[in-house]
């Protein structure tokens, strides 16, 4: 099946829109008449992977069911797009078993084997390449790159003498830290400035493409607490860093991991779906039998429960009304949204010991960190490539641009025969890749976020306590979210009893 979502260039074919993903759903509804197959006990907004986690959540504990997803797919934000025998991650990729509600999940789908390694050290060209300016590259083995980033990650840390670990000891509970609170408060390029005696000119720029590639926006608005909370969430370590933020990734796709819940939920026979539904409105209602909430589509379909589980994204839910209104620290992040613009692009090339290179071009380039990160049937090299806010490119806008921006992390090295991306920029239903908090926002608003709304549970990965912005923080959310309704509705025990 084909998605609407997702672009693809090929020399032969110029871009395209849309690629196929095992997360398309067919057929988009199973809901004949709203009004005859409801009321519903729970509706869940969203089939990424919180609103996955709670719908079996939910439907698995005996509830009736009902998601409701904009797009034609699950997933939301981490799907991909097998093109010729080869997954596409088109947003979120890497997991790691450091990251706990992710694994309990790999191990209930037994899927702890259907991981695959990003890096490939054992044949071609093994380098890393360093471009620092468009004319010249500094060429070093990958045991000087990570000692070059190693030495660059634990300066820009060490805050504490003890890389954060005094500062985010417990990195689940930062609310109460008034050390980091300090610290979220301060920009990427204020921390830069008081270390920037420190750091040789290849430390500086290696350090700054990396952290702009995690926040995906730019020096002066990305939150330094929040690049801390990563770095204690991966145990204060650059290995512990690069082992779970970009080494190991599903063999078959993200979407393949995504279907799992899905077919769990469906054989309930409790779930009731719509997709390519883009919710307009969520209502409270008071009536005799309780509360109740109305959600209203876009189109004008109309949709009632007990409760509803919204799983939409910061930056999205600014176009949904609620009623009544929204209290003030939700109403003020909605309003200033997180910062990640990233771009990621999948480039297919013709150099074969491209799979053994890593490369950053910063800061002229605007794609400024890539890996080789496969080997496609046809035998060539998969490279994935990153740019960010700070030089922001288009890649659906202008292919040309994008072939050059390509080029330009290896001059002279490839060939491309293909590019596979999705722009989350333009994406109505995400503005923008993983959350990345502001200076402040996590310290002011990420209580607020997490406080329900009377029968609305708010949950996403944007306000997750632990992996915030990661598949593993989705996961998280949408396991407290099920649990909340459960707690309130009561466990339909009698029900799963008969399934049994």
């Amino acid at each position: 099946m084909t998605s609407r979502d997702g672009f693809q260039w090929t020399p032969e074919t110029g871009l395209t829109r849309g690629v196929p993903s095992l997360g398309v759903i067919s057929p988009p509804t199973n809901i004949k008449d709203a009004n005859k197959d409801g009321p519903w006990d729970v509706i869940v907004i969203g089939g990424g992977y919180c609103g996955l986690t709670a719908t079996r959540d939910l439907t698995v504990a005996g509830f009736k069911t009902l998601l409701l997803e904009a797009r034609d797919r699950i997933g939301g934000r981490s799907w991909s797009s097998n093109i010729d025998g080869y997954p596409y991650e088109l947003g979120g990729t890497w997991v790691h078993w450091h990251q706990s509600h992710v694994w309990r999940e790999i191990t209930r789908y037994k899927m702890h084997n259907a991981l695959s390694p990003s890096f490939n050290f054992s044949r071609g060209v093994n380098h890393f390449q360093l471009r620092t300016n468009p004319t010249t590259s500094t060429y070093m083995t990958h045991e000087a790159e990570d000692e070059l980033l190693r030495s660059a990650l634990h300066k820009f840390t060490n805050v504490d003498g003890a890389n954060g670990r005094t500062v985010l000891p417990f990195p689940h509970d930062m609310f109460h830290v008034l050390e980091f609170r300090k610290y979220d408060e301060m920009s990427y390029a204020e921390r830069m400035e008081q270390i920037k005696d420190e750091l040789s000119l290849n430390e500086r720029s290696s350090l700054e493409a990396f952290i702009l590639l995690c926040s995906g926006g730019r020096m002066e608005n990305s939150s330094f607490g929040e690049f801390l909370h990563w770095w204690a969430m991966s145990g204060y370590t650059y290995q512990g860093c690069m082992d779970c933020l970009i080494s190991y990734k599903f063999t078959e796709g993200q979407s393949a991991f995504a279907r799992r819940f899905w077919e769990e939920a469906m054989g309930t026979g409790r779930l009731g779906y719509v997709f390519s539904c883009p919710v307009g409105s969520v209502v409270e209602e008071e009536g005799g039998k309780g509360v109740r909430v109305r959600v209203t589509a876009r189109d004008g379909r109309e949709f009632v429960a007990k409760r509803v589980v919204c799983t939409i994204p910061l930056n999205v839910l600014s176009t949904i009304q609620f009623s009544p209104a929204l209290a003030t620290e939700k109403v003020s992040a909605m309003q200033a949204g997180h910062v990640n613009m990233c771009t990621k692009v999948h480039a297919e090339v013709d150099n074969k010991d491209m799979r053994s290179w890593t490369g950053i071009a910063y800061p002229f380039n605007k794609l400024c960190y890539a890996i080789g990160d496969g080997t496609t049937p046809a035998g060539n090299t998969h490279l994935v490539c990153f740019g960010t806010d700070t030089n922001h490119i288009q890649p659906d806008e202008d292919v040309r641009e994008t072939l050059k921006a390509v080029g330009e992390l290896a001059p002279g090295e490839f060939g491309v025969k293909r590019l596979v991306f999705h722009n989350w920029v333009k994406d109505e239903f995400a503005k923008g890749a993983w959350f990345f908090s502001r200076p402040g926002m996590v310290s002011e608003c990420l209580e607020g976020l997490r406080e329900r709304h009377g029968g609305v549970v708010f949950a996403n990965s944007d306000w997750a306590l632990g992996w915030r912005s990661f598949i593993d923080g989705a996961i998280e959310e949408g396991t407290r979210a099920a649990r909340v309704v459960l707690e309130e509705l009561g466990t339909k025990r009698e029900e799963v009893k008969a399934r049994l």
